[in-house]
Order: C-alpha cells, then sequence, then structure tokens
C-alpha cells in the first residue's frame, strides 16, 4: 500500500478558537475511511485540509507525497477529487449534465471557451452510466432532484481517475430512496480494487457503505479513535464521542446507533 495522507500533529486556529487539535493521521490507497462526530467537532475542517483547500495552522500535511505549504496547490488539486454541498453551489444551474462532469477535466465548474477532445467526451458519458446518469446527461444540473446532483457531483469528482476521492456527507438530506441507491454504488465503487482511497464524512453511521475499512472518530477537534472499522466502530468509542450513551447494532455490513 501507499500512502496518500499524512497529517502530523496538525491544527486549525481561527479567531482564537481551536477548530482542530494535534491531528496525527494517515490515510494509504487501499483505505476507505469515514469520518464521524458531532457537529462542529472539525470533521469538514479535517476533508478541506486533506482536499488542499486549506493549510494548518500548526503541522504538517503531507499529500500526494508532497508538503501543503511548499507546493502549487493548483496543480495538486486535479489529482484529489472533492465532492460536497459547497462545491454544488458553484455549479452553474443552467449547466448540463454532461458539461459538470466533463468540466472536471479542467477543474472548471461551467463550461466556457475550454476545447475537450473526444477521449474526454467519452470517458464523462462512461462515468455517468456508472453513476446510473446516462439518461440525464442533458438535463440541466439545477431541474435535478437532490440525489441526482449528490450523484453527479460524486461522478464529476471521479472524472479525472483521482488518487484520493472525498466526500462531504454525500447522502444529506436525501430520502431512503436515493439515500440507499446512493449507498449501494458507493458500497460498488468503494469495493472496485481500482477505487482510490476514499474518506467520507457522514453524521450518521446508517450511511455507511459497505466495503469502507475503516473509522476516525472526531470530538471538539481532538481523534476520539481511528483505526479498522470493526475496532472503532463500537457503542462504548460513540457513547464517548457523542457524549450520549449509543447502543450499535450491525446487520451484514450495515449499522444502526440508538440511544440506549
Amino acid at each position: 500500500m501507499a500512502r496518500v495522507l499524512q497529517l502530523t500533529d496538525v491544527s486549525i486556529v481561527r479567531d482564537g478558537n481551536r477548530i482542530l487539535d494535534g491531528i496525527n493521521w494517515e490515510v494509504d490507497d487501499a483505505e476507505r475511511w469515514v469520518i464521524l462526530g458531532p457537529n462542529g467537532a472539525g470533521k469538514t475542517t479535517l476533508l478541506q485540509i486533506a482536499a488542499a483547500l486549506i493549510h494548518p495552522s500548526k503541522g504538517k500535511a503531507l499529500l500526494l507525497d508532497d508538503t501543503l505549504g511548499a507546493v502549487d496547490v493548483f496543480e495538486l488539486r486535479p489529482r484529489i477529487g472533492f465532492a460536497s454541498s459547497a462545491m454544488s453551489k458553484r455549479i452553474p444551474s443552467t449547466e448540463t449534465v454532461l458539461n459538470v462532469v466533463l468540466t472536471a477535466a479542467y477543474s472548471v465548474t461551467g463550461r466556457w471557451n475550454e476545447e475537450y477532445e473526444d477521449v474526454d467526451v467519452r470517458r464523462a458519458e462512461r462515468v455517468l452510466n456508472e453513476w446510473k446518469l446516462g439518461a440525464l446527461s442533458g438535463r440541466k444540473f439545477g431541474a435535478l432532484s437532490d440525489g441526482e446532483q449528490k450523484r453527479v457531483q460524486i461522478a464529476r469528482a471521479v472524472m479525472t481517475d483521482p488518487e484520493i476521492l472525498l466526500l462531504d456527507e454525500p447522502a444529506a438530506s436525501l430520502d431512503l430512496g436515493s439515500r440507499e441507491e446512493l449507498l449501494q454504488l458507493l458500497s460498488g465503487f468503494a469495493s472496485a480494487p481500482t477505487a482510490p482511497a476514499i474518506v467520507m464524512v457522514t453524521h450518521h453511521v446508517e450511511e455507511i457503505p459497505q466495503g469502507f475499512t475503516h473509522a476516525l472518530l472526531l470530538s471538539n477537534g481532538k481523534i476520539a479513535a481511528a483505526g479498522p472499522l470493526d475496532e472503532v466502530l463500537t457503542s462504548e468509542k460513540l457513547t464517548e464521542t457523542f457524549g450520549l450513551p449509543l447502543e450499535l447494532t450491525s446487520d451484514n455490513g450495515r449499522f444502526t446507533a440508538r440511544a440506549s
């Protein structure tokens, strides 16, 4: 396995508030991580570091063998797939689904004067089909349902064959059917031997796809636990992380948590 992310004593301080505090964490290319924690724990901030969107206030962040602060992030970011609600807001609502995915080749969010080769178009069409979006390629992004928009964002994120894929709450706000369809697709993608390293932030254990291998629990900007899924995802560790007695159950690789 090859290391794709290494954080050493990383902290983020904003307006005197310590958002992340002394984070030490490594991700290898064959690992699929889920990050869980209460609101305000620092989950999205941690993902933003992994996406080379922000630099640590303290510590060292090594991403794809380059150190943040000593590398041109505009050359680094195309090697990273990133899907988030914030990214969705930057996509023009009138852009077609095909162009939303295709423009990832130039790391832009709207079609302008770029020229694309046939190989780019064919790849975008293939990725759309893989995420069950082929029939929507000519639709406007703003006319899609939440579930469809989430899948388009992920398709865009994998368009460039990233070396690490980062997903910020991909199942948030989805109805039951849309959530389960997305989780099935994510499970199949995560289980593929050719898939890159994956890091996904979520608020709910029910949204962890099958095929994920590791978990990181974050509380008050600090790591409460990190490691293989079956070792970290326990009732005791969730109770400690969320500050509420929780009982975790699992069935065929899917999880449920309830107050005990």
